[in-house]
């Protein structure tokens, strides 16, 4: 319905990359959706329909420090169940918004990006007393380079 004048000599040709998906169905209308092979019951029942618009990096950061219970904050209690202390910068945050961006996987794949970088790290971290802290580098989110790991000078004093 919208594509009209898209061909011939002098047209302004998009190509599928620049567009966004948000802004093609943000001028949707019943009977765009019938002419998909949706029912005409189905599409009856759907008083609005509404788009969203990706989310930004800096939205994404936000995701990730802001909420009560987000997963900044809950990654840096389980390091500290082990007393260990999770750093991560904001240069780090905006390299995992950016990294789930380009898996186009949206907030849900903030998780994976920061299971993926810190996965290994969960599992060595208990097994390791000497361990202090451990700073999260966008270098080592992108898996260029290991996470930078410090240790304690003292022996540690072992739980009950």
């Amino acid at each position: 319905r919208q594509g009209a004048g898209s061909l011939g000599f002098g047209s302004e040709v998009k190509s599928r990359e620049k567009r966004n998906v948000g802004e093609v169905l943000a001028d949707i209308r019943p009977e765009d959706l019938l002419k998909f092979g949706l029912i005409p019951e189905l599409v009856g029942r759907l008083p609005v329909v509404t788009t969203l618009e990706d989310l930004t990096v800096d939205q994404m950061v936000r995701v990730l420090k802001e909420p009560r219970n987000s997963l900044l904050k809950q990654y840096v209690h389980l390091f500290k169940l082990d007393d260990v202390e999770l750093v991560m910068g904001d240069d780090t945050l905006r390299a995992v918004a950016e990294e789930a961006i380009k898996r186009k996987t949206g907030a849900r794949g903030l998780r994976n990006v920061m299971e993926d970088t810190l996965n290994q790290l969960m599992f060595d971290v208990p097994s390791d007393p000497s361990i202090k802290k451990v700073t999260i580098t966008p270098e080592a989110v992108c898996g260029r380079a290991p996470a930078l790991i410090e240790h304690r000078t003292e022996a540690p004093a072992l739980k009950d």
